[in-house]
Order: structure tokens, then sequence, then C-alpha cells
């Protein structure tokens, strides 16, 4: 299994980005997909998940609003649309799939343990 993120970079306060995460070696349809991030010095923290069809969506209340996550199950992908960048959204941004046979509210859908693979992360820098 494998979960490839990308999209990151460098951008000024305001500005916008949008995070992709392919996903291989998994029926990437039958699994939830969230969004995690981790600013240097904190602990990582959850931003955003989307249910297997794309039907329910969570957000943290930090990024409502702002950032917008979508899936495309005919790629394998799911997407972070992040816009109004702050420079507190500076962090590694991590994507994860979860195998879950049932509905996912919004305690379950923010917690690491929900999520049974991980990809490896993209950097999002935000200067103000």
């Amino acid at each position: 299994v494998q979960l490839q993120a990308s999209g990151g970079g460098l951008v000024q306060a305001g500005g916008s980005l949008r995070l992709s995460c392919a996903v291989s070696g998994l029926t990437f349809s039958s699994y939830v997909m969230g969004w995690f991030r981790q600013a240097p010095g904190k602990e990582r923290e959850f931003v955003s998940h989307i249910s297997r069809s794309g039907g329910a969506l969570y957000y943290s209340d930090s990024v409502k609003g702002r950032f917008t996550i979508s899936r495309d199950n005919t790629k394998n992908t799911v997407y972070l649309q992040m816009n109004n960048l702050k420079p507190e959204d500076t962090a590694v941004y991590y994507c994860a799939a979860g195998e879950s046979s049932y509905g996912v509210n919004y305690q379950s859908a923010s917690s690491a343990s929900t999520y049974d693979y991980w990809g490896q992360g993209t950097l999002v820098t935000v200067s103000s």
C-alpha cells in the first residue's frame, strides 16, 4: 500500500495550495480518507476527513471555511484545497486511509487510530 502526498510548497499568507494524495495497493473506494498535519514542535493534529463516497466531510475548526477536501474514486486520489492560508497553517501534511465498515462520526474521523495507512507527508510553508 502506498499513499503519495504532493502539492506542498512555499506560499505567502492569503495564498492557496492544492494537496493531492495518490493511493495504490488497496481498494480506494472502500477506505475513508483523512488529512492530518504536524507543525514543528507540535503534536500531529486532525485537519479533514472524507467518507468513502464523499458524502460526509469533517473539518477541524481551525481550517473550516478555508479548506476543502474531495476525492476522485476513479483516480484513487484525495485532495485538499487550501485557501486563505495563514502562517499557522505551516506544517507537514499527511494523508491517511482507513478501512471503516460503518459510519464515521467527527470523533472517529479526527482520531489517528481510525486510519490504517499513512503517507510520507508534504511540507507546506506559509510566509507572513
